[in-house]
């Protein structure tokens, strides 16, 4: 096995916190990459280290170092994890350093993914806080020969109540030799009534290094010798599976670019191709006259009806959920509606092109990169390379944000290939054209529901089926070079949130698992968004033929006692005044006018999963008749997260997922022309402008006596739905496949037929 030697500077000494003394230390034993479920997104590795995984650090200095598997997207979690370790601690927060994310630093706690980090793998890393807390105690009750009772922490020291002595800073309690805690599975936690600084505001720690352009993005990097390469990608724009991967080159004229200034070789490896050059004009020149011949694909799927296209896939049925006599109550429904929703293909949209930088030297690799998962990088480098993980260095720096998986990975890899053919360290960044036709997009999807209320206008049964193309986005370069051979095994992906919160006494839910369409991958909200989509526009209709308002409605039929307080507490602030939908519709100067609500939890992980924060929208929207544009003009949104370590951190991601959420129905779908992605660029894929944005009147409940629940993806769930049923209110028309962009506001008014059983309320 391979020491670890990074050839980059850590913030720390790792042989120190190894070996060194008048240091405490919490640690678990080295173990293997978490296996993930079947179906599911993690790191498949057999990979084992031989040290200790370190979760605290107390130095003799007094400074505090914290080890969190997970990496911050933007997200404020390295400034949240600090609060939490210097709360259990009893340390001023700016005497907490938090190392996140290089494998080789932090234990191995899978991917950044589903809103997990604050929620999950904060928790070993609150109790290695408590027990060093506890430890130092009973060293200072040795110190002052004085019952642990007694002894307060306070500002990195500890002293006896109500007395004259000293305090004795941990640093001082530390001396003399080493002290090494095997990470406990149970320990005494400070209770929440006691905080100081988890459930207060706190400034980020990573905005002053961005304000003031400190290094701290991946595509700032510069490392000695360093070469800059373009790739080449195949004609196959966006694919990873079909006979054409990987066997689709036929020739590469290297002489057509060599005797260009600055060049240094042409890289090729099956269809993955590589110009590179001392310097990055150099390469992007030679990319673009490098003569080669491609083998046009055959055989690509037509998707010019998405709809159809996912219909046609192969299918792996997955019933998940089958409670009382679902035909029976649906047959004998007072009323019933039977919907298809259909969710397009969206991008990541990062603002800035995926790029890295590697080194490969002497049978060693290190790689620099915007990752959301490096433990997944490295054993993915390991297989491209046949390398060992031990071998391999994967240093976190920040990017271009994506929550999902952009092409931060793929440029890794690209980058590793390259430094290993000429012997130097190479940077490689992608065009814009690039990552957006080649990332992993988020997935199309597609809801079947059939549902009914009886005559008391109560639920009666629930018929849902969803549609969720996605495989486990290998590697591009593996997929290009043939290390990887293409795969049709769909993952089971798309069970998120696919039960309703409501009390339907019948239902059946199933998912269709089905092989990627193109390329595509986990993006914010995952399925869950488009499954709330379907299973809020529902909820919607049938309160409209129940002549309810649409937020009682709710209410009536939620099972969770949190989500009516949170619905109700919501319609509060919104001033949402009960009426059904559609029932006084206004008029002005050619604009409709319209409202509407939406709730959704968050469900995460394989079925039946677990639940992150609750989320409410009441939207406020004019839409015009002629030119079918909508307008946004008022958003109350409102969020139950249980304890929030930093309230600030969360109103700053949830405005964040707000924005994101609105871009994404009202604007962004990735369109295709002969099988393949034509969006190539912001003219073809456009996003929310600042002057799009609505007023937004947030409101975050205040629940510290809960523990804490994810944020990261939560509040874009209600948002398309939200939108549609304010469309209802004001048009009277179901809309059913974002995004709600004029051409399909129009297109959905010419029509203005075919909305049985609603069809009376169509004018």
């Amino acid at each position: 096995m391979f020491a670890h030697r990074p050839l980059s500077p850590r913030s720390h000494d790792r042989q120190a916190l190894l070996h060194g003394s008048n240091i405490l230390v919490v640690y678990r034993d080295p173990v293997a990459s978490p296996k993930p479920a079947p179906g599911q997104p993690g790191t498949h590795s057999d990979f084992v280290p031989t040290e200790p995984e370190f979760f605290v650090a107390i130095l003799d200095s007094g400074q505090v170092l914290a080890f969190n598997g997970h990496v911050d997207l933007g997200t404020g979690i390295r400034t949240a994890l600090a609060q939490i370790v210097a709360e259990e601690l009893g340390v001023a927060l700016g005497s907490v350093t938090m190392v996140l994310g290089d494998p080789f630093d932090v234990p191995n706690q899978g991917p950044t993914i589903a809103s997990a980090t604050i929620q999950i793998t904060a928790e070993p890393l609150r109790r290695a806080a408590a027990q060093a807390r506890e430890y130092l105690i009973d060293l200072a009750s040795e110190h002052f020969e004085a019952p642990r009772e007694r002894l307060v922490c306070a500002s990195g020291s500890i002293k006896p109540r109500d007395t004259a002595c000293l305090a004795i800073g941990y640093g001082a309690l530390l001396q003399g030799r080493r002290h090494a805690l095997k990470l406990a599975e149970t320990v005494a936690l400070k209770p929440a009534d006691a905080y100081t600084l988890v459930g207060k505001s706190s400034a980020r720690v990573d905005i002053p290094g961005k304000a003031t352009g400190a290094l701290t993005f991946v595509h700032d990097l510069r490392v000695p010798g360093m070469l800059h390469a373009r790739v080449v990608r195949p004609p196959y724009a966006g694919h990873d599976r079909g006979a054409f991967v990987g066997t689709s080159l036929m020739d590469v004229d290297k002489s057509s670019v060599m005797d260009m200034p600055g060049v240094v070789d042409v890289v090729v490896q099956g269809d993955f191709v590589g110009v590179v050059a001392e310097r990055e004009e150099q390469a992007a020149a030679a990319a673009r006259a490098l003569r080669l011949t491609w083998r046009p694909p055959q055989g690509l799927t037509d998707l010019s009806d998405i709809e159809a296209a996912l219909v046609a896939l192969p299918a792996q049925h997955r019933s998940l959920l089958d409670e009382g006599d679902t035909d029976a109550a649906l047959a004998s429904a007072h009323h019933r509606i039977h919907r298809t929703y259909l969710w397009p293909f969206q991008l990541h949209g990062s603002i800035g092109p995926s790029c890295s930088v590697a080194d490969y030297r002497d049978g060693r690799l290190e790689v620099w990169s915007g990752t959301q998962n490096p433990h997944s990088l490295r054993a993915d480098l390991s297989r491209l390379l046949e390398l060992d993980e031990g071998a391999i260095t994967v240093t976190r720096l920040e990017a271009a944000g994506c929550y999902g998986r952009n092409c931060a990975d793929d440029v890794g890899g690209d980058a590793a290939l390259l430094s290993r053919a000429v012997g130097r360290p190479v940077r490689v960044q992608l065009t814009r054209e690039q990552e957006h036709l080649w990332e992993p997009k988020g997935a199309a999807q597609r809801m079947e529901i059939e549902a009914g209320i009886d005559a008391d206008g109560a639920l009666a049964g629930y018929r849902f089926v969803t549609r969720y193309p996605s495989n486990n986005a290998p590697l591009l370069a593996s997929l290009l070079t043939g290390v990887q051979p293409p795969s049709d095994v769909p993952f089971q992906m798309g069970d998120r949130t696919s039960v309703p919160p409501y009390r339907y006494p019948h239902r059946r839910i199933g998912c269709d698992d089905v092989p990627t369409l193109v390329r595509a991958s986990w993006l914010r909200g995952v399925s869950a968004m488009p499954n709330a989509f379907a299973h809020e526009c529902a909820i919607d209709e049938l309160a409209h033929a129940a002549k309810a308002d649409p937020v009682a409605f709710r209410c009536r039929h939620l099972s969770d006692p949190r989500a009516v307080a949170l619905a109700r507490a919501l319609a509060e602030r919104a001033d949402w005044q009960p009426r059904r939908a559609f029932s006084a519709p206004r008029e002005e100067a050619g604009w409709h006018y319209g409202r509407g609500f939406a709730y959704a939890q968050y469900v995460h992980s394989k079925f039946p999963g677990f639940g992150a924060a609750l989320a409410a929208w009441v939207v406020e929207l004019k839409v015009h008749g002629e030119s079918g544009r909508i307008v946004v003009e008022r958003l109350w949104v409102a969020q139950d997260a249980g304890l929030m370590v930093n309230p600030a951190g969360v109103r700053h991601q949830v405005h964040g997922n707000i924005l994101q959420t609105l871009s994404r129905t009202l604007k962004e779908r990735v369109e295709f022309e002969a099988g393949l992605p034509a969006s190539r660029e912001w003219g073809s894929y456009p996003i929310l402008r600042f002057s799009e944005l609505p007023a937004i009147d947030l409101l975050l409940l205040d629940r510290a006596d809960q523990p804490p629940l994810g944020v990261g993806e939560s509040t874009s769930l209600p948002g398309a739905p939200a939108i549609a049923n304010a469309l209802f209110d004001a048009l009277g028309l179901r809309f059913t496949r974002p995004p709600f962009t004029p051409d399909i506001v129009r297109a959905r008014l010419r029509e203005n037929v075919g909305d049985a059983p609603m069809a009376s309320n169509i004018r």
